[in-house]
């Protein structure tokens, strides 16, 4: 009893740990299902072992109703029964899923239409054999896949377009939708290792066309990706291979691709239709090498599951080779009863239809009717000359198609062509521009070098002047104490002691004068007066000057360099009135123009002459010229000078200096321009 019990107790435990455990599990499954990698290796998994994506599928089901994800779940399933064969299961539920994309057109249900009804063009040609509902089928695919911007799905689906015109034997067409699939693999970039589809589709193309050499250079070329492929795919390469050398007649070579094909389906269970479809051929290759038992084997065992499913396709197939193998056992009887039975329909591939004419011809020779004999002869020749006309309308459809891409890939070319020759001018150009730019950039830099190192000349030569003024000051500064002590001395000397003061006063204002850079109007009349008055009594009687100032002009407010008036004055009584015999005439005007103070020094004195002897050294008008160069380096209203001859009546010519000075001109010299030119 106790016994029992303890049983009773350790039973339910493991019920119970059973039941924790595969809620765990499935709550595992569901963080994989929010996982994109686990995603696809369901998807990669379906065709290995639907069985297990099956269960995950019908396990994830119940928490994902009525969503998006419910129905991928459903679409994954429907792709599952069809790897099992389960036609109809499959159609069940794409036919849900199809529901409901019906009620959206949004693009994500676009995009899942055309993955449904790719499944349903499989279903179609895979199982069913229905070779007009699959390219009905593919053909919506297509359009839903264009229409929804997957482009990625577009080379599978060209490549099962290209399938089922194969099979209905339109071979240019099929050769047509594998080269618009290898044309899309090179838009989107596909890998080469993921168009082995392609290359033995191609391959197949060349087999029913005979071409065998075209046929070997595609296998080959997808041969090299044989362990890229999924075990469907490597099934499909190994089978058609097989019937790429049975065509040929070589019997031992077929027969060798036939039982790698079968070892590959034996070791996936869910394989069953591959399994069977394989073991058709080895009971053609078996039959065909006069190895009745092996033949009889193999066709009895797939005949029956093939039967099950309604493949009526693989169903005419096998009931062809049931009749030749009745006919070499020497069975009359039963090849005449299987004649009677075989199933009949009305599209099916070229070849099978020349394998059963082939067959019923040599059953009517051994019944001795040569007529029906010789009809099924006949149609085989037909049949022959449709596929060498197929073969030359592919040829002459494939040199097209080589000529358009050629052509296409030439303007293609001589666009690329064009463009880099625009690339190439732009670059020029810019290339042009940038060094315009550098070379402006250097020139301004070297424009603004030399008004630097000018500005520094001048301020260095401003500078030697000054100090050589400096110097020279020791000899006023001595001369002014004699002078000054000599009027102390004599003061009974009234009317030398006039001239001496102002001298004296010349001497002071002097000193004053040449500490500043500029001076008022009035203080620079007035030196210059004092200097007039001084150097009058060796003019003489005839000697006349003339000051005239317009009355709107406040001389204490109007400021002008340093010794402007006094430089041009003393050159006039220096080196033109002194000179000159009769009346001699000194000149000053000051008046007002615009914004502007004019001051001109006018004498009758024989004009101004260049590098004339008694001009001397000329040092006077240098240093105002340079003056004023410096100063208007500071200034946007220029100070101008002009020096000219100009006739003074009697036959007389004079020289004329004009000073045009802005009357908000600056006279500070500052480390920063105030504006630029």
């Amino acid at each position: 009893m106790k016994l029992n019990v303890m049983f009773g107790v350790i039973l339910v435990c493991l019920v119970l740990h059973i039941l924790i455990a595969g809620c765990g599990r499935r709550e595992k499954v569901f963080e994989k299902w929010n996982n994109q990698t686990f995603m696809e290796f369901m998807d990669d998994s379906v065709s290995k072992n639907p069985e297990r994506v099956c269960m995950w599928v019908d396990s994830m089901l119940p928490a994902s109703a009525d969503s998006l994800r419910y129905y991928r779940l459903l679409l994954l399933k429907a792709k599952a029964m069809m790897f099992r064969s389960e036609a109809d299961s499959a159609m069940l539920c794409l036919n849900r899923v199809e529901d409901y994309c019906a009620a959206s057109e949004t693009e994500e249900d676009i995009r899942l239409r055309a993955e449904v009804w790719n499944v349903r063009g499989n279903v179609y040609s895979r199982i069913k054999a229905s070779l007009d509902s699959a390219l009905w089928a593919f053909r919506k695919a297509y359009g839903y896949a264009l229409q929804g911007e997957c482009r990625s799905s577009v080379p599978n689906l060209c490549m099962n377009l290209a399938d089922v015109y194969v099979r209905k034997g339109h071979y240019d067409r099929g050769a047509f939708w594998y080269r618009h699939a290898l044309l899309v693999c090179d838009s989107l970039q596909i890998p080469e290792e993921e168009r082995f589809p392609v290359y033995y589709g191609l391959a197949q193309v060349s087999m029913e066309l005979r071409n065998f050499e075209r046929c070997d250079y595609f296998y080959d070329l997808a041969y090299r990706f044989y362990n890229h492929m999924k075990p469907y795919e490597q099934h499909i390469y190994l089978n058609n291979r097989g019937n790429s050398y049975y065509f040929r007649q070589d019997y031992e070579t077929a027969l060798e691709y036939f039982r790698r094909s079968l070892a590959l389906a034996n070791r996936y269970p869910s394989m069953e239709f591959e399994r069977n479809l394989t073991m058709i051929n080895l009971g053609e290759v078996f039959l065909l090498l006069n190895r009745m038992d092996s033949a009889t084997y193999y066709l009895n065992r797939c005949h029956q599951f093939f039967h099950s499913i309604g493949n009526v396709s693989a169903l005419y197939y096998i009931d062809t080779q049931l009749i030749e193998l009745a006919l070499k056992q020497g069975d009359m009887e039963l090849a005449t009863r299987r004649v009677n039975e075989a199933v009949d329909v009305g599209n099916v591939e070229p070849n099978m239809i020349r394998m059963r004419n082939n067959y019923l011809q040599h059953y009517y020779e051994e019944q001795g009717d040569y007529r029906r004999a010789y009809h099924y002869l006949q149609e085989n020749l037909r049949i022959d000359d449709s596929t060498r006309n197929t073969w030359i309308r592919m040829k002459a459809a494939e040199i097209a198609l080589q000529y358009s891409q050629d052509s296409t890939l030439m303007q293609k070319e001589i666009s690329i062509r064009a463009k880099e020759n625009q690339v190439l001018r732009l670059h020029q150009w810019l290339y042009a521009a940038v060094a315009g730019v550098l070379l402006l950039v250097i020139l301004i830099l070297v424009f603004l070098r030399g008004r630097e190192r000018e500005r520094w000349r001048m301020q260095m030569a401003m500078a030697s002047l000054r100090l050589e003024n400096v110097r020279n000051r020791i000899s006023p500064h001595f001369i002014f104490n004699v002078l000054s002590h000599e009027v102390r001395i004599h003061p009974d000397r009234e009317r030398e002691n006039r001239s001496l003061m102002g001298l004296i006063k010349l001497f002071r204002r002097n000193l004053e004068l040449t500490e500043s850079v500029s001076v008022t109007l009035a203080d620079e009349l007035d030196f210059v007066s004092t200097y007039v008055d001084i150097e009058s009594s060796a003019l003489g009687n005839q000697f006349v000057y003339t000051l005239k100032v317009d009355e709107c002009i406040d001389r204490n407010a109007v400021r002008i360099p340093s010794m402007l008036i006094q430089i041009p004055v003393e050159n006039a009584i220096k080196h033109g009135l002194l000179l000159k015999e009769g009346r001699r005439l000194l000149e000053i005007e000051v008046s007002r123009k615009g914004e502007a103070v004019v001051i001109c020094v006018r004498d009758n004195g024989g004009g101004y002459k260049e590098k004339h002897t008694s001009w001397g050294t000329g040092t006077g008008l240098k240093v105002i010229a340079q003056t004023i160069q410096l100063l208007n380096s500071y200034n946007r209203s220029q100070l101008t000078m002009t020096v000219g001859n100009l006739p003074m009546g009697n036959d007389e010519t004079g020289c004329e200096v004009c000073f045009v000075v802005p009357f908000d001109y600056s006279y500070q010299l500052k480390k920063e321009k105030k504006w630029t030119r």
